[in-house]
């Protein structure tokens, strides 16, 4: 575990110190200044050993001058020490804002490249944490490095120095106790890690069960389970508040260490430091110097010891980052890919075989010819593979075995982007961003102008609800569309495919939520919208797809029928039950 561990450590660093070496002016600028400022600190006191050293070999009236001088050199490198740390602050805000805005861009640059099987396979709530944190944590870590870590290993070596050469003893003895001191520290640290990562798992798993809840709160209350949320958030609580209390016992054993260790040095070397004064090899100034040296080294320890615990915090939940970073593309671009370039828009599926999940076969040897401008669709039953042949087709999946032509173009070595813009796609439950209703409209064309827009949504008949809006097309939707009702997220999807107007369309239960005279005032939209393009539409209602040039029936991912409607009803088989059941029963009982 301490391997694996150590392992995402080293990733977060290599991470980070990738993102940070293309700034090599702020980087040098700040171990410079860390230096000269380390360089101050330990200068200072050395004046202070010989102020107190005159003081006690000469009387007043002849030491005052060398007094004066003594402490006008104290106070410039007190000084210079406070002018530098201001100057690294202004360097330290130059570089961690801009790592922190490339780091969420890369972090957000690669997430969402992923496949759709990641992000329905994931919480994004606790995705949204993890590339916030991923960047703050970056802001810790350096902080404590800059502020903390580097200057006490600095000032760590020139103290070492300076006591060394006022006696060996002295500097050898600090230097043994800083080795003790260190390894010590590194390794409780080391053990005590897993523990904050588990900590920051539980975390994320809290943050999941709270977004989770949240933005299902309809469905919480229509079927009453707040109290059943409420134990299941509890207990997220629970585990995340053992596994904090697990990690921060540990810190206490780092703390009681590290005090045990400060005090036993400070008075072994206050010990050694007497009997060298007694044998005339050190002055009484001495022991101001190795004090100021000792309580100011044992401060900046205790710090660092406080911020390693941050530090490893930080680096626990950037890990979590990390490791999305690490998990390959399921969907990308195969090498040399070609940007796909649409003319007749004709579709073929040749021998495609495909499973979600293993020995779960969604498609076995599918064979399918669509030719340009062709307006197909598929009916059947749920589960029968209807939507699973737009997703292969959109490669929202990879197929497991064959492959998938338009325009004679295998769809596994064109560009996903031009695969994409030569799709118009408008599924079964839109799901809009929380931006105004032009934005989600011209998202279907992003250089479309206003006016063009405005055209778009009065075919797709949305023109009329949107102006009846207090701010009409500046109106924001909420999250996911929820201030819109089924109908009108779906009058906007229209929208948005007409503008986009694409060669291949893919309608999947696209009229599904409209009502009656809706769906008549869409389906003339549709109609114009569909003519010159090659047509794929999904549908229940049987109603919608009679003026289909085909209709293709599928049953456990096989094609079980295909022909025009005239033909199929007069056949037996699966579309001629289902619309008996939705057309000839309701005739009947009438």
């Amino acid at each position: 575990m301490a391997q694996k561990s150590t392992g995402k450590v080293r990733d977060v660093i290599s991470d980070y110190w990738k993102h940070t070496k293309r700034y090599p002016f702020l980087v040098g600028a700040l171990l410079c200044t860390g230096i000269v400022i380390q360089a101050a600190v330990v200068i200072a006191p050395l004046y202070l050993k010989e102020f107190v050293d005159i003081i006690a070999s000469t009387n007043p009236a002849e030491s005052t001058p060398r007094l004066t001088i003594v402490l006008g050199f104290f106070s410039f490198f007190a000084f210079m020490a406070w002018g530098l740390r201001r100057v690294q602050f202004y360097f330290i805000a130059l570089l961690e804002t801009r790592v922190m805005a490339d780091l969420n861009a890369s972090s957000f640059a690669y997430i969402i490249n992923h496949s759709y099987h990641f992000f329905v396979s994931n919480f994004v709530g606790s995705l949204v944490r993890r590339v916030t944190r991923y960047a703050k944590s970056y802001e810790s870590i350096v902080d404590a490095v800059v502020f903390q870590l580097y200057p006490v290993l600095l000032l760590a070596v020139g103290i070492v120095y300076v006591l060394f050469s006022r006696n060996p003893i002295l500097g050898a003895g600090l230097l043994i106790w800083l080795i003790v001191f260190t390894t010590l520290q590194l390794i409780l640290i080391r053990t005590i890690h897993p523990y904050r990562l588990k900590a920051a798992g539980e975390d994320s798993k809290m943050t999941g069960v709270l977004s989770d809840s949240l933005s299902n709160q309809a469905t919480v209350t229509l079927f009453s389970g707040v109290p059943y949320e409420r134990q299941r958030f509890a207990g997220a609580v629970e585990r995340l508040k053992t596994a904090q209390y697990r990690a921060w016992k540990y810190d206490d054993n780092i703390w009681a260490v590290q005090g045990f260790l400060i005090v036993f040095v400070n008075a072994a070397l206050l010990f050694i430091a007497l009997a060298l004064w007694k044998r005339g090899l050190l002055t009484v100034g001495d022991f101001i110097l190795i004090q100021a040296y000792l309580l100011t080294l044992f401060e900046r320890l205790v710090q660092a010891g406080r911020e390693m615990r941050h530090v490893f915090n930080a680096v626990a939940e950037a890990t979590e980052m990390a490791e999305v970073l690490r998990i390959p593309h399921e969907v990308r671009d195969a090498p040399g890919a070609l940007p796909l370039v649409v003319g007749k828009g004709e579709i073929r599926f040749r021998d495609v075989t495909f499973n979600y999940q293993e020995g779960n076969v969604a498609l076995q040897k599918f064979n399918l010819h669509i030719t340009g401008g062709e307006r197909v669709a598929f009916v059947g039953p749920s589960g029968a593979g209807k939507t699973t042949v737009t997703k292969l087709l959109l490669r929202f999946y990879d197929v497991n075995d064959g492959n998938i032509e338009i325009d004679g173009y295998d769809i596994a070595n064109v560009t996903l982007e031009s695969l994409r813009e030569a799709i118009a796609f408008v599924p079964q439950d839109p799901v809009l961003f929380h931006r105004s209703l032009l934005e989600n409209i011209r998202y279907g064309r992003r250089d479309a102008t206003e006016n063009e827009v405005i055209e778009a949504a009065k075919k797709a008949h949305c023109h009329e609800f949107i102006t009846t809006l207090p701010k009409g097309y500046g109106t924001f939707v909420g999250e996911r569309g929820v201030k819109l009702s089924g109908g009108e997220r779906q009058r906007i999807a229209i929208a948005r495919a007409i503008l986009k107007n694409a060669p291949i369309l893919v309608l999947d239960e696209a009229t599904s939520s409209l009502d009656s005279e809706s769906e008549a005032l869409i389906q003339d939209a549709l109609e114009t919208l569909m003519k010159g393009k090659t047509v794929i539409v999904i549908a229940h209602r049987l109603s919608t797809v009679m003026k289909m040039d085909r209709i293709i029936v599928l049953e456990d991912g096989r094609i079980t029928a295909d022909g025009r409607h005239e033909e199929l009803i007069t056949q037996d088989g699966r579309y001629r039950t289902l619309w008996n059941i939705q057309a000839g029963g309701f005739l009947t009982d009438n």
